[in-house]
C-alpha cells in the first residue's frame, strides 16, 4: 500500500500545483449543477413541477451523475498524465506494480469525486434548498455501485490509451456520454421504447438511477436493484481489467508503450 498512497500523493500534488486543473475541477460540475438547478426551479414556477419532487430527483441524478462520470475521468486521466509527461518508461521500470497503480489511482479518484460532491451538495442546499438528507443511508449503496462502473470504465478507457495513445484520447470523455442516454440518469426506464429496454438494464448505472428515483418515490429501497447492479459490475470489472491488462501486455510485447514515451 506504500507504493499506491505515493501513487495518490502524486496526483494530488500535480493538481495542487496546477490551477488550471484545480479549477477544470470544479468548474464542469458546479455549470451542470447551475443549469439543471435553474430547469428544475422553472418547472417548478411554472407549475410543471406540482410537488417539488422533480427538483429533487434531477439534482439527485447530476450528483450521481458526477460520481459515475469522475470516478471513470479520474483512473483515465491518471493515466493521461503519464502520457502527458512522458512519464509511463519510468512506471515499466520501476517497481511499482499494476494493481499498486490501479489502487493508487482508485483512492486517487474517491478523493476527487468526493471532493466535487461535497461542493454540489453545499451549493444544492443554498442554492435550490436542496435535502441531502432526502436518500439518508441509501446514499452510500447507490454511490458504491455508481463508483464501480465508473472505475470498471476507466479500466475500458485505460485500455484503449494503451492500444492507440494520444489518438484515444478523445474517448477518454467520449465513452461516458455514449452510455448516459442509455443509463436513465434524468429519466425513467419507463421512457424508452420496448426494443431499447433490453439494451438499457444491461448498464449497472440504469439499475442504479431506478433505485435512486424508487427511494424518492416511495422511501423503499429495492435492494434487488442493487443486487442486479452489483452483480454486473462485477463483470464489467472482471472484462474491462482483462481488457486493460491485455492491451498493456500487448503493448509491452510490441513496444507500443515505449512509443508513446
Amino acid at each position: 500500500m506504500t507504493r499506491a498512497l505515493a501513487i495518490v500523493r502524486r496526483y494530488v500534488l500535480i493538481h495542487l500545483k496546477s490551477p488550471a486543473r484545480l479549477l477544470d475541477l470544479f468548474f464542469w460540475p458546479v455549470m451542470e449543477l447551475f443549469v439543471w438547478g435553474f430547469l428544475s426551479l422553472y418547472f417548478k414556477d411554472a407549475n410543471l413541477d406540482t410537488t417539488g419532487r422533480l427538483v429533487v430527483t434531477l439534482i439527485n441524478a447530476l450528483i450521481f451523475w458526477d460520481v459515475l462520470y469522475r470516478s471513470q475521468q479520474a483512473l483515465s486521466l491518471a493515466f493521461m498524465e503519464e502520457l502527458w509527461t512522458r512519464n509511463v518508461l519510468n512506471f515499466l521500470i520501476s517497481p511499482l506494480r499494476t494493481w499498486e497503480w490501479v489502487v493508487g489511482a482508485y483512492l486517487y479518484g474517491l478523493i476527487k469525486t468526493g471532493i466535487i460532491v461535497g461542493v454540489l451538495f453545499i451549493l444544492a442546499t443554498f442554492l435550490y434548498a436542496f435535502d441531502i438528507t432526502t436518500l439518508g443511508l441509501y446514499f452510500v449503496p447507490i454511490c458504491a455501485n455508481l463508483l464501480i462502473f465508473g472505475y470498471s470504465m476507466g479500466l475500458f478507457t485505460t485500455g484503449l490509451l494503451l492500444r492507440w495513445g494520444h489518438s484515444a484520447e478523445a474517448l477518454i470523455w467520449g465513452v461516458p456520454f455514449l452510455i448516459q442516454p442509455f443509463s436513465a440518469i434524468f429519466y425513467p426506464v419507463s421512457v424508452y421504447p420496448g426494443w431499447l429496454k433490453p439494451v438499457v438494464w444491461i448498464l449497472p448505472s440504469t439499475h442504479v438511477m431506478e433505485s435512486m428515483r424508487a427511494v424518492l418515490n416511495t422511501g423503499v429501497f429495492p435492494w434487488t436493484s442493487f443486487l442486479t447492479a452489483l452483480i454486473l459490475n462485477v463483470g464489467f470489472t472482471i472484462f474491462f481489467s482483462w481488457f486493460c491488462l491485455r492491451m498493456l501486455e500487448r503493448g509491452r510485447s510490441t513496444g507500443q508503450l515505449v512509443r508513446l514515451t
